[in-house]
C-alpha cells in the first residue's frame, strides 16, 4: 500500500501546473488583446498592464461585443479556455516495485493523466464584478485521495473608492472577493507580484514533484502556503499598492464544508518605479486556526507564517531581466505551513507530519530573456531550514536548493520548459531522498487556447 500511495502521489503531482493565468485566452477574447500584453517575458508572469487588468477584477472589455441594457453590460459570448500540460519527469527518489513505477524510474504525463487538463470560464459580470473558474478533469485513481484534477473559483466585486482630495487614493478600487481553491492557498483571492506569494505567479510554469521547483523559487511555497482554501478577501488597490485582508479556512472544492473562517491572511504590497525598473515589495502574514480536510477527515490545524518579498523587472540594454527575492518562516506546532513533505507522501502518522522547529527559507532568483519575448534562462537558489530533526543534523536540518530553468515560446499560448532542481543539506537523508528525491528534472509543454 505504501508503494501505491507513493507512486500515485508521484505521478499525479509530477508536474501539475499551478494554473490560474491572468491573461488566459478567455481574457484575450474579451479584451481583444494578445496574450503577451499582460505578461512579462512569458506567462504566467505579470507586467504592469496584466496587474491592472487583474486588479480591476477581470472587467475590462475590448473589441468583443456586449449585451447591454439598464444596469447590464456583459460579453455577448461566455468566454472559455482550455489548459493542458504534457511532459516527462525524472527524480532520484526510490524506483518503483514491479509495475508500480515512480519518477525514480522516469515518468511521462499527458493531459488528464498526471498532467493538467483544465477548463476555464469567466470574465466580466458587471461594471464592478468579474469571475474566474477552473474545472480540473481527469487524473484520479480509485482508492486514493490523490488527483491531478484541481478546481478553483473567485468572484471579484470591486468599486471605485478614490477620495478626490487625497491624491494617494487616485485610481483606487475596494471591495471583496469570495473564493475557493483546491491548490492555490489563501493568497488566491488577490495577488499580482511574481515572487511566488501565490504559487501561480512565479517564473517556472511547472511545480515539480511535491513542489520541488516552486519551493526553490519561492520561500512562501517552500513553507507550504499553497493548498486548499475557502474564504473572502477584502481588498483595496490602486496602481501603486494593494491591501488584502482575507478570512479563510483550509478546505477547498474537493473537500469543502460549512465552517467558521478561523484563519486570517494579511498582504500589503507596493509597486513603484525604481530607476526605470518595474519594482514591487510586500509582506504576508498568516495566522489563526481553521478546519482542514485531510484524507476524508476534517481536523483543525494552525495557519501561522510570515513572509517578505520583492521584485524588479526591466531591461539591461535590450535584454529583459527579472530579479525576485523572498523570505518566509513558519513556527513549529500543529501548523499547516510547517510540515514534512516526506511524511505527507508516505502516509506517516499525524504526529510525524509537523516540524519540531521553525521552518524558514531565503530564496533569490533571476530570469534573462536571451531571445526577447521568445526564450529565457533562469536560476534560483534557496537557503532553507526544514524544521525537521534528522539524525546528526539536529533539530532543524538544512534544506538548500538550486534550480535552473529554460523556457521557449513556440507560440504566445504554447511554451516548452526545462526545469532542473538539486537539493542538498542535512534534511536529505536516505528516507527523505527515497520518498521525495533530492533531484528533480522536468520537461514540460503547456498549451492554453
Amino acid at each position: 500500500m505504501k508503494k501505491i500511495i507513493l507512486f500515485v502521489a508521484t505521478i499525479m503531482t509530477a508536474a501539475t501546473f499551478a494554473s490560474e493565468v491572468s491573461a488566459l485566452p478567455l481574457f484575450a477574447r474579451q479584451t481583444g488583446m494578445v496574450c503577451s500584453a499582460c505578461h512579462f517575458q512569458h506567462f504566467p508572469m505579470l507586467n504592469g498592464f496584466g496587474r491592472a487588468f487583474k486588479s480591476a477584477g477581470f472587467t475590462m472589455m475590448g473589441a468583443q461585443g456586449k449585451v447591454e441594457g439598464e444596469s447590464l453590460a456583459i460579453p455577448n459570448t461566455l468566454n472559455m479556455a482550455v489548459l493542458t500540460t504534457l511532459g516527462y519527469e525524472k527524480t532520484n527518489q526510490a524506483v518503483g516495485n514491479g509495475p508500480q513505477k515512480t519518477t525514480g524510474d522516469g515518468a511521462f504525463y499527458v493531459p488528464g493523466t498526471g498532467g493538467e487538463l483544465s477548463l476555464f470560464f469567466g470574465g466580466r459580470v458587471s461594471e464592478n464584478a468579474g469571475f474566474l473558474a477552473e474545472i480540473g478533469t481527469g487524473g484520479s485513481v480509485s482508492g486514493t485521495d490523490v488527483s491531478a484534477a484541481h478546481s478553483s473559483a473567485k468572484l471579484p466585486i470591486l468599486f471605485e473608492a478614490a477620495i478626490p482630495s487625497l491624491k494617494a487614493t487616485e485610481g483606487m478600487l475596494a471591495g471583496f472577493i469570495p473564493f475557493t481553491t483546491d491548490d492555490h492557498g489563501a493568497s488566491y483571492g488577490f495577488e499580482v507580484l511574481n515572487t511566488g506569494a501565490n504559487v501561480v505567479h512565479q517564473m517556472s510554469p511547472t511545480s515539480g514533484l511535491n513542489g520541488a521547483h516552486s519551493a526553490a523559487l519561492s520561500a512562501q511555497q517552500f513553507i507550504g502556503t499553497d493548498g486548499s482554501a475557502t474564504g473572502v478577501a477584502f481588498v483595496a488597490n490602486n496602481p501603486m499598492s494593494f491591501i488584502n485582508l482575507t478570512k479563510y479556512d483550509q478546505t477547498g472544492i474537493a473537500g469543502g464544508t460549512l465552517a467558521v473562517l478561523g484563519s486570517t491572511y494579511i498582504r500589503i504590497a507596493g509597486m513603484f518605479d525604481l530607476a526605470g525598473w518595474d519594482a514591487g515589495a510586500g509582506i504576508q502574514i498568516w495566522s489563526g486556526n481553521s478546519a482542514a480536510y485531510n484524507a476524508g477527515t476534517y481536523v483543525y490545524s494552525d495557519t501561522k507564517a510570515r513572509a517578505i518579498d520583492g521584485q524588479m523587472q526591466g531591461r539591461l540594454g535590450d535584454t529583459p531581466v527579472g530579479f525576485y527575492a523572498s523570505y518566509a518562516t513558519a513556527p513549529a506546532g500543529t501548523n499547516t505551513y510547517n510540515m514534512d513533505p516526506a511524511a505527507v507522501v508516505t502516509g506517516t502518522a499525524v504526529t510525524g507530519l509537523y516540524g519540531t522547529a521553525n521552518k524558514s527559507a531565503f530564496n533569490i532568483s533571476t530570469e534573462v530573456g536571451v531571445i526577447p519575448d521568445k526564450a529565457t534562462l533562469g536560476v534560483a537558489v534557496r537557503f532553507g531550514r526544514s524544521g525537521v530533526a534528522v539524525g546528526a543534523a539536529g533539530s532543524n536540518a538544512t534544506d538548500n536548493a538550486i534550480t535552473l530553468i529554460a523556457t521557449y515560446k513556440l507560440a504566445q499560448n504554447m511554451m516548452a520548459s526545462f526545469s532542473l532542481t538539486s537539493a542538498s543539506g542535512g534534511y536529505w537523508d536516505a528516507a527523505h531522498q527515497n520518498a521525495l528525491g533530492s533531484g528533480t528534472t522536468t520537461i514540460n509543454l503547456i498549451s492554453v487556447f
